[in-house]
């Protein structure tokens, strides 16, 4: 049975090239109706955060890289020891005391330690995606397995865990080539079966460079907050690296489970483009149950006090996420687009009033909100019918009047259709924004 694993550190946040990492871990073990192993490399105790460790979980959930099983390295230590000392009683490690200079230089501390004697060889793998790569051990110095402090390096815990857990393909980054050497050296010593090797290509930043986490690469969390669906970010992860064929963008993870294949991974690396993330996730944005995604936008709502989270008119906020879902980019922008209908008064664009309210409209303003209310049904065929035989009558282009209406009553000068925010806005509040701008006779 195929197991694969995902090993993050607790030492930061859940990135995109983590999440990537853990996505094609995930869909090898669907596809293979195998199992997902989910490994928490806590060992570095000054660095390894709960906070982080949060982070991790929570951010794996909510993209739906749900686990079969998990470990945790600092619950293993024991197990390690077992496996130095196995090697030391072998002749294959050593003990580096405080009296051993030769030693000293690798652990670079004057305590205790368990060294791996590395022996001149040439190592060979066949990687899934890359081919065969030669290695030559003759470059690579004797490894510490425990360090002076008792806590185990992350190579020897690595070959330890990943045996021992029985996994089946290792699929990490391919900036852990470096290490595969070295783990095979171990495993080797151990008398343990290697396991199959995948090292998926490099995302870069758009300008060409390698992703850090100080530049480009924002947490997984955060993008949560920023109001991207976690569908999106899962399909849009999916194509760093990996196509369905037929220049398909947009595909399901039950598609993806279907379809995937680590030998249809590329070779070279993936771009990091948010531009593209932002349109995938309007996709989904346009696709996606409106009543979902009132949920979604319910709790921005609340912070900004636009409406009592325990009495407000959901039917109401339904309706206008529906207006706005095809334009929003997340799911923060409803919030932001959709102000002027709970707010009592829009704040206006100072550029888009002089542009289009500098004019005196008292007229057109007067006689558009008498058509209103002469309509014997307030709707929105109604509103826009009373409004075109008006311009009619005026001789006037609608669309010198639909840019002066629609800043008015909305304060932007973009937005969904004007009739539909006549008709969502009411009669009432359509009446005072307008009348504001309508200028007082004399006399």
């Amino acid at each position: 049975m195929v197991r694969v694993r995902f090993a993050p550190s607790p030492t930061g946040n859940l990135h995109i090239g983590g999440a990537r990492t853990a996505l094609f871990n995930w869909l090898y073990a669907k596809a293979k109706k195998g199992i997902f192993v989910l490994r928490i490399e806590d060992t570095d105790r000054e660095r390894s955060k709960k906070e982080y460790l949060d982070e991790i979980v929570y951010s794996l959930k909510w993209l739906g890289f749900e686990w079969d099983e998990i470990y945790y390295q600092s619950e293993r230590f024991e197990i390690y020891h077992q496996y130095a000392k196995k090697l030391v009683d072998a002749g294959l490690a050593y003990v580096a005391s405080s009296d051993d200079e030769q030693a000293q230089k690798i652990v670079n501390k004057k305590q205790d330690a368990i060294i791996f004697k590395v022996t001149p060889q040439k190592i060979k793998i066949n990687d899934l995606i890359r081919g065969e790569i030669e290695f030559d051990a003759e470059t690579i110095k004797d490894q510490v397995l425990i360090k002076s402090d008792g806590t185990p390096t992350y190579n020897f815990a690595c070959v330890v865990d990943d045996a021992q857990m029985k996994i089946t393909h290792v699929i990490r980054g391919d900036d852990h080539i470096s290490n595969t050497p070295k783990q095979i050296l171990l495993y080797k010593a151990l008398g343990f079966p290697v396991p199959e090797f995948a090292h998926l290509p490099l995302i870069l930043s758009k300008a060409g460079g390698r992703l850090s986490k100080r530049k480009g690469a924002t947490a997984i969390s955060e993008f949560h907050a920023m109001g991207y669906l976690s569908a999106a970010l899962d399909n849009y992860l999916l194509l760093l690296g990996w196509s369905p064929g037929g220049n398909r963008e947009i595909v399901s993870m039950d598609e993806a489970i279907k379809l995937y294949d680590l030998k249809n991974i590329n070779k070279t690396a993936a771009v990091l483009d948010l531009d593209k993330l932002d349109w995938m996730n309007n996709q989904y944005l346009k696709n996606e149950d409106p009543e979902k995604l009132t949920d979604e936008v319910i709790p921005a709502l609340v912070e900004k006090k636009y409406i009592d989270k325990d009495n407000f008119d959901r039917n109401y906020v339904v309706s206008l996420v529906k207006l706005f879902q095809g334009r929003l980019t997340t799911i923060s922008d409803f919030a932001d687009w959709a102000d002027f209908f709970f707010v009592r008064e829009p704040v206006i664009d100072p550029a888009a009033q002089e542009k289009f309210l500098s004019k005196d409209l008292s007229k057109e303003f007067g006689l558009f909100i008498k058509r209103l209310e002469s309509l014997e049904v307030y709707d929105i065929a109604n509103i826009e019918a009373g409004f075109r035989a008006m311009a009619k009558e005026l001789d006037l282009e609608p669309k010198v009047l639909i840019h002066p209406i629609r800043v008015a009553l909305t304060g932007k000068t973009i937005g969904p259709g004007l009739f539909e925010v006549i008709y969502y806005l009411g009669i009432e509040r359509v009446k005072a924004r307008l009348g504001k701008f309508i200028k007082k006779e004399q006399g």
